[in-house]
């Protein structure tokens, strides 16, 4: 057993295999999973475990080039878009493309985190960098 980092053995392995520009999907648990695409399912109920929560640990263990975010977040859901800027305080990071656009995107992840996120589009895709 791990003393600590990523518990979430799918999770630990997903972010292990990454690549340089490799993408995971991170979202609220009414975001599509695109067929093809690996589901890691952690919502326990709504609510559980929130969005921030997930994004939060997962970025402790990953090397994000760019975070990718629906536009729509900034005007229909300010508390995590605000939480999002927090954690991601770099601007070139946020990259915002409308919805639909962020859904298709999401076809080409390594796998999309399903989060008990119950507020709208509370989801992003983050893109893997290098540690060199």
């Amino acid at each position: 057993m791990q003393k600590g980092g990523m518990l979430n053995s799918a999770i630990a392995k997903v972010l292990a295999d990454l690549g340089h520009t490799d993408t995971i999907v991170i979202g609220d648990c009414g975001l599509p999973v695109p067929a093809g695409v690996q589901k890691i399912d952690l919502a326990l109920k709504p609510g559980t475990p929130s969005f921030m929560e997930v994004v939060t640990e997962v970025a402790k263990n990953m090397v994000i080039e760019k975070v990718e975010i629906a536009g729509e977040m900034e005007d229909r859901n300010p508390q995590v878009f605000a939480a999002m800027k927090a954690l991601f305080p770099t601007e070139q990071w946020l990259v915002d493309v409308d919805h639909e656009a962020f859904k298709e995107a999401t076809k080409k992840a390594k796998c999309v985190i399903r989060t008990g996120e119950i507020t709208p589009y509370a989801n992003v895709i983050l893109h893997s960098n290098v540690f060199f």
